[in-house]
């Protein structure tokens, strides 16, 4: 006799209860594994484009708003901060920074962010240019691997930016000059991924914020660039090797020119500070109370948003972990009624030569398997419905979240689970195998 094939017929035996445990077994470990897998990825993202920056410097509001409006494009800025009001950030002499990244935000293309920026926000993500380069004229963008693929953007493609982050034909820049793709970022894993990247007064331009005299010259040199981008890219090349080589002397220096700007707005500057000094620690605080400008840091809003999160994830972690003890008791209590049923059954099996060992063995093997059931179902539906919650997350916050990952520490859970099924089957499995014959016999 295969004691495996056995406890397989003695579950469908009485389907209903078998059917119980499973589905209770099966809702268990998938919410679980859900909580586990959203958690887990969420976290890794939010870490991933922490990209060690220090401070986010912006207008005053909710350090918790600026932080994920300028490192996490999940909300709306606080607002603009004038320019004069923030050149010591840039200053390549500074006693504490070590790099600062201005952004400017408030435009979107089919409500991925248009961020006007340096190129030193590249290296803050180890980007990579995977098609083109980055770059360089206003109006030339470069746009993440996500964004490429969702648009089927390619080089050369033109489009108009929208005014906010809604897709909504009325607030098209229809009047404005288009962006042109000129690189294509490879797929990173984070917040690069979603955005497009172009030059600080291409977003200025595009409002209609051009004051007389600014930069007409390289308004000129861009509009001849997409005439004709042959033109002078072996001095671009150079131009960009040499940035690249004095970085590490002058990485906290912006490419504006602050005299040709007068009234121009961008809306935060992201810092990385040189070490962990007292100064620096205090440097946030002094912006606070001295200035109009708010300093938040990344690290500590993002822990006050984990804890915002983390009450109601740990409400359904707890309704997750009752579900399964609820489930090995039905499990428990299921071998438990098909045993008081299946008296004669077995003592039959005893006196055609089966051992008391053999019993416990097919007992032990029915509790396994309404585990191995359940867990297989409740995996199955953990994964989809993660799936499920990444289209949310994709849709409304631009962050990819996959229900196809299998994360090593699943092996645990399946494990754990196993062993819970075991074990609520071996007082039904040694009552089973310690059952007289003759008494059973008699009986009957």
């Amino acid at each position: 006799m295969n004691p495996l094939k056995l406890s397989w017929k003695s579950i469908w035996h009485q389907p209903l209860p078998a059917l119980l445990s499973i589905l209770l077994f099966a809702l268990g470990s998938g919410l679980v594994v859900l909580l586990f897998q959203v958690n887990t990825q969420v976290q890794e993202q939010f870490e991933r484009n922490l990209a060690e920056i220090d401070l986010v410097v912006g207008a005053k509001g909710s350090p918790l708003q600026l932080i994920l409006a300028s490192m996490y494009q999940v909300d709306a800025p606080t607002g603009n901060i004038p320019l004069e009001k923030c050149q010591a950030f840039f200053n390549p002499k500074h006693p504490l920074i070590k790099r600062s990244v201005p952004i400017s935000q408030g435009d979107s293309y089919k409500t991925h962010r248009i961020i006007g920026t340096e190129h030193s926000y590249v290296e803050l993500y180890n980007g990579k240019i995977e098609k083109g380069k980055l770059w360089e004229a206003d109006f030339e963008v470069a746009i993440g691997a996500a964004v490429a693929q969702k648009f089927k953007l390619n080089i050369g493609d033109r489009f108009n930016s929208s005014h906010g982050l809604v897709d909504d034909d009325n607030l098209v820049h229809e009047d404005a000059q288009p962006f042109e793709v000129v690189g294509i970022f490879a797929p990173s894993g984070s917040v690069l991924d979603q955005v497009i990247l172009c030059s600080t007064p291409s977003v200025w331009k595009v409002h209609g914020h051009d004051e007389e005299g600014h930069n007409h010259e390289e308004h000129d040199h861009a509009e001849h660039d997409h005439d004709g981008h042959d033109h002078d890219h072996e001095q671009h090349d150079h131009a960009s090797h040499e940035d690249e080589a004095d970085h590490s002397a002058a990485s906290s220096e912006v490419n504006i020119d602050w005299k040709k700007t007068p009234g121009q707005e961008i809306t935060a500057i992201m810092v990385q500070m040189k070490n962990r000094s007292y100064q620096s620690l205090n440097f946030a605080r002094n912006i606070n109370e001295n200035t109009e400008l708010l300093a938040a840091s990344p690290a500590i809003e993002i822990n006050r948003l984990y804890g915002m999160m983390g009450s109601g994830a740990d409400i359904l972690e707890v309704l997750a972990y009752v579900i399964v003890f609820v489930s090995v008791l039905s499990i428990f209590f299921s071998l438990l009624q098909s045993l008081a049923n299946r008296k004669t059954e077995l003592a039959l099996m005893r006196s055609l030569g089966g051992s008391r060992s053999f019993i416990f063995i097919v007992i032990l093997l029915e509790g396994l398997l309404l585990a191995a059931l359940g867990l297989i179902i409740g995996f199955i539906l953990a994964h989809i419905g993660v799936e499920l919650v990444g289209n949310y997350f994709e849709s409304g916050y631009r962050y990819q979240i996959s229900g196809w990952r299998w994360l090593w520490q699943e092996n645990y859970i399946a494990l754990i689970g196993l062993v819970l099924g075991m074990l609520a089957a071996c007082w039904p499995a040694w009552k089973a195998s310690t059952t007289e014959i003759g008494e059973v016999l008699i009986k009957d």
